[in-house]
């Protein structure tokens, strides 16, 4: 994908930057040949982006030809927007009392290249900005009043306004940026569609590992998509892609949520897709889903600050406790006396008005159905950690927990009430990627949860199906980026 710098003039942009081509805004609106490319990247650093002028249109038309502009028209929109200050005040202002508290003076200018400051110090400030605001350079102006810093105003700026003493900061800037796509290996196709893999390097417990993301990013590649993966602070870079998978821990009040609404209102083929996400992660919607459509599922009371006292009556003892958006057997809970019922009730219902009690079903391990666009994937036994009733035996640190045994199963081997009664399950949710975990007991079959953000791990979930595992689900994308390219809806 070529990459293109739109200025006003070009003599605005007087700096050497390898492989960009910088142009003037009339040669990009009426330039045919810009207007027959079928991929760039284009950075718009005109002058204005008021309402019609050249740097609007630079932006609509870019759009319209299938480019990937920065800014697009709905970020310019928002920088004209009169309730932005107001936005940006209520966003950020921990993390701008924190950045500017040494100052002495109660004025402040903060010039933003490619969401970096020439002072380290204000890299967070000026990310966090960058990402909310989604122009290439900006300049935001604060005050102090009463101790308290305050935005009051901020505004894109031209190239042609960065001093002097910027540019060589400026130009490394960009080239950092740019070059935030690893490039791909020349191949007899090029690349057709650009995806972004949301992960959390941090994360002790992730939906994948290392190997498996790298499976991930050689199947997308073979099947003719560029891969790049990203973290929290990429929000502001989603229109630059042509489909978002989620392989970061989900949750609804999290950042895993929010840019899923956001790529899927910019129209990017989305996993997990946010009804998935809000669907998946609360259990009260679950047990009443699975109820509603006479799935089975353990014996189960939903529990409010009333109803305590049936608890007993109806589940016995001991019971499972579960937090509504309870994940990797965080937020479940064994109880076994009256006592620390209540107890624990009590504890979960300070952070939810409805919780989740249900009968203990002790097995010794958990089918986990693997589900994806309605169709079953894999499917593997998930065995209790050694001494504990749970998959995953957590410590008092974060990275403290042992997990059971995961083997994998074929679908062939594989009971066929389970991958049925999963599939069942799975399909009330979307057509998503789903992990719909099952207790068996002897005969009887039980639906434990639905998973939206469900392991895939080199080693465990593609014991069976090997590499052709993260290949079926790319082409999975593959398949719903070209539908959505045709105007098809999957």
């Amino acid at each position: 994908m070529s990459i293109l710098i739109v200025v006003s003039n070009p003599r605005d942009w007087p700096l050497a930057m390898p492989d960009v081509m910088v142009i003037s805004a009339k040669a990009y609106l009426t330039d045919p040949a810009f207007g027959s490319q079928l991929r760039a990247r284009v950075f718009n650093l005109c002058k204005s982006y008021r309402y019609q002028s050249l740097g609007y249109y630079v932006s609509l038309l870019a759009e319209a030809r299938g480019h990937k502009p920065f800014p697009r028209v709905n970020a310019i929109e928002d920088l004209h927007s009169p309730g932005l200050v107001r936005l940006l005040t209520e966003q950020l202002d921990e993390r701008v009392q924190k950045s500017l508290v040494a100052l002495k003076s109660d004025h402040f200018e903060l010039s933003i290249y490619f969401g970096r400051n020439m002072a380290k110090h204000y890299d967070q400030l000026s990310r966090q900005l960058f990402n909310l605001l989604q122009a290439p350079l900006l300049r935001a102006y604060f005050d102090r009043h009463g101790g308290q810093w305050r935005i009051r105003s901020i505004k894109t700026i031209a190239a042609s306004e960065i001093p002097p003493q910027h540019q060589d900061f400026v130009v490394q800037a960009a080239i950092d940026y740019f070059s935030g796509r690893k490039p791909w290996v020349p191949k007899q196709i090029a690349p057709r569609y650009d995806l972004a893999i949301l992960h959390d390097p941090n994360d002790p417990e992730p939906p994948s590992n290392v190997k498996a993301m790298k499976y991930f990013e050689k199947a997308a590649e073979n099947l003719g998509m560029h891969v790049e993966f990203i973290t929290r602070a990429d929000m502001g870079r989603l229109p630059e892609f042509d489909a978002l998978f989620i392989r970061d821990t989900t949750y609804v009040n999290h950042y895993t949520y929010r840019f899923s609404r956001q790529a899927s209102a910019e129209g990017l083929v989305v996993i997990d897709d946010p009804n998935s996400i809000l669907k998946c992660n609360n259990k009260v919607y679950l047990a009443e889903l699975m109820t509603r459509h006479r799935i089975p599922v353990p014996r189960t009371l939903l529990v409010h600050r009333d109803n305590v006292e049936q608890v007993i009556p109806a589940l016995t003892l001991p019971c499972v406790l579960k937090q509504p958006d309870s994940s990797f057997s965080l937020g479940v809970a064994k109880v076994t006396t009256e006592t620390e019922l209540r107890h624990k009730v009590n504890e979960l219902l300070e952070k939810s008005e409805l919780i989740v009690a249900q009968e203990y079903l002790p097995t010794e391990f958990d089918w986990r159905v693997g589900i994806l666009d309605r169709r079953p994937l894999f499917v593997c036994k998930y065995f209790m950690a050694p001494g504990h009733w749970q998959i995953v035996k957590h410590g008092e640190q974060k990275h403290d927990y042992v997990e059971g045994l995961t083997k994998a199963v074929s679908l062939v081997e594989a009971p066929v009430k389970v991958v049925k009664m999963a599939l069942k399950a799975a399909n009330l949710i979307g057509d998503g990627l789903y992990g719909v975990d099952i207790k068996q007991a002897g005969k009887r079959c039980y639906v434990i949860e639905i998973n939206d953000n469900p392991n895939v791990d080199a080693g465990n979930e593609d014991g069976i199906l090997k590499e052709d595992l993260y290949q079926q689900i790319m082409t999975v994308f593959l398949h719903r980026l070209d539908r959505r390219k045709q105007g098809v809806q999957w």
